[in-house]
């Protein structure tokens, strides 16, 4: 059974930071393609970053220069480092893993980042 188990949300002041982590278990970690997505209140669900297995990264145009996608292929965890973290970045963030070239797809449960004063 796949598992992908986000952590690390929380409550941060706008201009700081915060590092999201997605576990990824019942799965080959390495053959996965895997990204974050967010979704804030009334709004739909949207691309944040992806990592191919291989180690290529794509961000959104709004979250380049501020946040970084890596993964640790030894860990099967794939994280998100944010930084200058403003009121809008409020969101649930999900990680989604996808085999290249299948139809595997699958979601973790999103972690909630709040930012606020």
């Amino acid at each position: 059974q796949v598992q992908l188990v986000e952590s690390g949300g929380g409550l941060v002041q706008p201009g700081g930071s915060l590092r999201l982590s997605c576990a990824a278990s019942g799965l080959t970690f390495s053959t996965y393609a895997m990204s974050w997505y967010r979704q804030a209140p009334g709004k739909e669900r949207e691309f944040v970053a992806a990592i191919a297995s291989a180690g290529g990264t794509n961000y959104a145009e709004s979250m380049k220069g501020r946040f970084t996608i890596s993964r640790d292929n030894a860990k099967n965890t794939v994280y998100l480092q944010m930084n200058s973290l403003k009121p809008e970045d409020t969101a649930v963030y999900y990680c989604k893993a996808r085999r290249p070239s299948s139809s595997y797809v699958y979601w973790g449960q999103g972690t909630q980042v709040t930012v606020s004063s």
